[in-house]
């Protein structure tokens, strides 16, 4: 996932459409604060008016998952990270 902080217009649909809540705002423009918790479903990037962000949609939901299930929450990492 990327974010370009200078597309962003800090409309915040980000933070809301984020079922991890990796997103917040900061000086009015969009910021990642847990990228570990993306699960790459794609849903800033496609609620993103300004398309300031993009997700390549992959493993990383299921991931995520499986590895919360066997590792725990705490050490379970999005794939590729």
């Amino acid at each position: 996932m990327r974010l370009n902080q200078e597309a962003c217009v800090g409309c915040g649909m980000c933070e809301v459409v984020c079922p991890h809540r990796i997103f917040s705002l900061n000086d009015k423009k969009a910021r990642i604060d847990d990228l570990d918790g993306c699960m790459e479903c794609g849903a800033c990037a496609k609620n993103c008016p300004a398309e300031a962000i993009a997700v390549t949609p992959g493993v990383g939901c299921a991931s995520y998952i499986i590895q919360a299930w066997i590792k725990g929450k705490d050490t379970a990492v999005c794939c590729g990270n």
